[in-house]
């Protein structure tokens, strides 16, 4: 159920007082964007993917010795690492001197208008349609 014009300009109210009022905690609740991984990142993790391979495929080798701890210990360690790899290959949580800059009060303000904007503007063209 959508807000009404008064109930969302009641939320920007507070969304503008909790902004001036601690801008470091409103800009951690705000909630970051989903980025593109790095191409470092990606080559990072696609590296440590096949790394966590060719382990898999020796431990499995290994089983034909009757070595089970080794098996399961290699098999094991090339599991998380192609699980490890695949992660930091696809997100870009945490990324590092790449990330981006925190936002400030007015930016993020900025940022909301433009979207709210080109969602009033969409609400208008498809009840303008029918």
């Amino acid at each position: 159920m959508p807000l009404s014009e008064h109930e969302q300009r009641l939320l920007e109210q507070i969304e503008r007082a909790l902004y001036a009022e601690d801008p470091k905690f409103a800009s951690t609740v705000r909630g970051g964007r989903m980025r593109k991984p790095t191409r470092r990142r990606r080559v990072q993790g696609v590296a440590l993917f096949v790394l966590g391979v060719v382990m898999l495929v020796t431990g499995i080798a290994l089983t034909s010795l009757n070595q089970a701890n080794l098996f399961l210990l290699i098999s094991g360690g090339g599991f998380l690492l192609m699980l490890g790899g695949a992660v930091l290959a696809v997100t870009s949580v945490g990324g590092g001197a790449g990330a981006q800059a925190e936002t400030t009060g007015a930016d993020a303000e900025a940022d909301k208008n433009r979207f709210t904007g080109r969602m009033e503007e969409r609400f208008r063209r498809r009840f303008e349609q029918e």
